[in-house]
């Protein structure tokens, strides 16, 4: 099962790009292409640049998105293994948490 996680919003590549005159950025296959200034083929937008974009805007509205509902479900878990006083609810929801943050991980 593959979670949607996008860590990063095409509002900000697109952004990236305007300032440094590339042109057409697109996700492909997880990476995010472009057109450098002057050039006729599609180039990888550089990966020490998107980390410097994460490392400025944060979250992105797919990790926000994806946070909350980690939330929900570890509270709601907590509050059903309470009532039911059965730690089961705890540790579904400790397996959902793991799958989301391992999504979360960068290869």
């Amino acid at each position: 099962m593959k979670l949607a996680m996008n860590k990063y919003c095409m509002s900000w590549i697109q952004e990236w790009c305007r300032v440094n005159n590339w042109s057409e950025p697109f996700r492909q296959c997880d990476e995010y292409w472009a057109f450098p200034p002057q050039a006729v083929m599609p180039l990888p937008i550089p990966a020490d640049e998107l980390q410097l974009l994460k490392a400025e805007k944060g979250a992105s509205p797919a990790e926000r998105l994806w946070f909350a509902i980690v939330w929900s479900v570890a509270a709601l878990a907590l509050t059903t293994g309470v009532w039911l006083q059965n730690p089961m609810p705890m540790v579904f929801a400790f397996a959902f948490c793991a799958m989301v943050f391992a999504a979360m991980d960068e290869n």
